[in-house]
């Protein structure tokens, strides 16, 4: 939700053919709902769709990248504690899928996804030394915060390899708006690298890979 962060609740008898509920609380929809408060859980009590993403639904590609927003939200969402600009960047990624250039769409989405919710990797300045980092071939780490120079080694951490027009990509997708990602060509070798970095920087602090 925008303003109380994740919340659960139960639906009860919304499977059943005569239940009101039937069809508003389907995976990828949003929705108003009316709760009612219990002991331990919510109960849902009224739900109206206010937008089904009908065209994200389609097709099993537009479903599948759906499913995987939603279970990363629902990993780094936190129950009770309202995060408008991860609601806003869910609302505005879906309304902009299925797109011909998906791919950066989701990379935009996992990359605003980790700033708004505290995990951003830092990109700018070398992590171990604080030197800023220049156009070059770098390392990467999501244990140590995110890029390291050429010079610094931390021990007993593993390290990737980040190729300069992937910290360029990267500071890009940092700095513009859901429209700059989606107008933006990258060869598929460098997306390829992108999605491996973002993966395993979710993975890390999710711990568990998606």
């Amino acid at each position: 939700t925008r303003y109380c962060g994740k919340v659960r609740a139960v639906a009860r008898g919304a499977r059943k053919p005569s239940s009101k509920l039937v069809g508003h609380l389907e995976p990828i929809t949003r929705v108003d709902l009316a709760m009612a408060k219990g002991k331990e859980l919510d109960y849902v009590t009224q739900a109206q769709v206010v937008d089904g993403f009908q065209s994200l639904k389609s097709g099993l590609e537009g479903v599948s990248q759906g499913l995987y927003m939603a279970e990363l939200i629902n990993g780094f969402a936190v129950e009770g504690v309202a995060n408008p600009a991860l609601y806003s960047l869910m609302l505005e990624t879906l309304e902009c899928l299925p797109s011909s250039n998906a791919g950066l769409v989701l990379r935009y989405f996992e990359l605003h996804l980790l700033k708004s919710s505290g995990f951003m990797p830092e990109l700018y300045s070398c992590v171990e030394c604080r030197s800023y980092l220049s156009p070059n071939e770098h390392r990467f780490s999501p244990g140590v915060g995110g890029t390291l120079c050429s010079s610094c080694t931390p021990a007993g951490v593993p390290l990737r390899n980040l190729s300069m027009p992937a910290l360029k990509v990267l500071r890009f997708l940092d700095g513009t708006t859901l429209g700059g990602a989606i107008d933006l060509k990258v060869e598929p070798i460098l997306h390829e690298e992108l999605n491996r970095l973002l993966a395993v920087t979710i993975s890390y602090w999710l711990d568990r890979e998606i």
